[in-house]
């Protein structure tokens, strides 16, 4: 029997895949730093081993990481999130027979980066707003014109984003915390996540945000934009990409798509891809990647917490109750029901961390996973 290792286990996404990988008839292995996580509860998972997380010392964590390797016989590393940037460095490290499913360094980083990716799409002729480094000239020129949005070059689930009026003052340049400002667009938000081997796109889900935790969607819903999925293919293919790959959109008054991120890992859009093809499409670049026939997903307990503030916080009560009670929660499995019923237990750490911090689960949930610059 082959042996998967996912490099994350806490969020729904790792999930899906312990899920899909065991129905392919894989072993799953999660190598994950909390000691007790969602995906640990499931069924789908042999083995889940404690490891160093990665924010609190890089090289012990993949060396935590080669360890599992050699002794669970891995066959395939498979990034789930934010980690993604530090596991790919074990490109050139891992065992001959051990496939890694994610880029080298350079590409990931080059993706993750916010500037980089801007520049580098903006040069390949994609659809990108201006962008440009905190603390440049060309950067107070374009905050003078418009509205502008200034982001920490490596943030996720929209930590330390901040919109600056036309004409307002800039903060200052932190060397040691390097943002880009960068010019808004005023429009709905789209999300992708795509599986993609050798720039060829295998499939892509475009969806949109029903309810939101902070600047996390907790509830989605599916959309068609072929200009987007044409964004998707177009910078694949000029990467050669091969991993999982996803971007935020921005659409302006004409609905045009802007490519305001790039996430080259997964999205809560991996949930609308079919169970049973997304571990045979992770293996095959010619099986078919099909949608789950829902249309609308949410992740209940969050959605549930969100509802029941809002009837405090004046946002809703009555759209978000709707959005509850008729969409369908992606943990739940009645042939593997623990992850959904433990969840509030196994989720503890995020949790308590969120409550510590006065923030939302999305903003802390990846805090020890997440990447902070070469210094890292």
């Amino acid at each position: 029997m082959s042996t998967v290792l996912l490099t994350l286990g806490r969020l729904p996404k790792a999930l899906d895949l312990a899920r899909a990988f065991h129905g392919a008839g894989w072993r799953v292995v999660v190598a994950e730093p909390f000691r007790k996580h969602l995906a640990g509860a499931s069924n789908a998972v042999a083995r889940s081993i404690v490891v160093t997380a990665p924010a609190e010392d890089r090289e012990a964590y993949l060396r935590d990481l080669l360890r599992v390797v050699e002794e669970e016989a891995v066959d395939l590393v498979l990034p789930v999130s934010e980690e993604v940037v530090h596991v790919a460095a074990l490109h050139g490290r891992l065992p001959a027979r051990t496939r890694l499913f994610a880029m080298p360094a350079e590409a990931v980083l080059a993706a993750h980066d916010k500037g980089a990716f801007a520049a580098q799409s903006g040069a390949w002729g994609l659809p990108v707003p201006s962008t440009h480094p905190l603390g440049d000239e060309t950067a107070a020129l374009l905050a003078a014109r418009q509205d502008v949005v200034v982001k920490p070059l490596h943030a996720c689930s929209g930590r330390g984003v901040r919109v600056i009026r036309r004409g307002d003052p800039l903060p200052p340049a932190d060397p040691a915390a390097p943002a880009i400002v960068q010019a808004r667009i005023a429009g709905p938000e789209r999300s992708t996540c795509s599986l993609v081997h050798a720039g060829v796109v295998s499939g892509t889900v475009v969806y949109q945000g029903l309810m939101q935790s902070g600047s996390v969607s907790i509830a989605f819903e599916r959309v068609e934009d072929r200009l987007i999925e044409a964004f998707v293919r177009d910078y694949a293919a000029a990467t050669g990409w091969t991993g999982f790959l996803s971007f935020d959109f921005m659409l302006d008054a004409e609905g045009k798509p802007w490519a305001i991120e790039c996430n080259p890992r997964t999205t809560s859009g991996l949930h609308f891809f079919a169970p049973e093809d997304l571990a045979r499409a992770v293996l095959d670049p010619a099986h078919p990647l099909r949608f789950r026939p829902e249309g609308r997903l949410q992740q209940f307990y969050s959605c549930l917490t969100e509802t029941q503030l809002s009837l405090f916080r004046g946002g809703g009560f009555g759209r978000k109750l709707r959005t509850l009670a008729t969409t369908r929660d992606v943990t739940w499995s009645a042939r593997d029901p623990m992850p959904f019923l433990t969840m509030t237990a196994t989720s503890w750490p995020i949790i308590r961390e969120a409550m510590a911090r006065r923030a939302t689960f999305g903003e802390v949930a990846t805090l020890d996973v997440g990447w902070r610059g070469a210094g890292a």
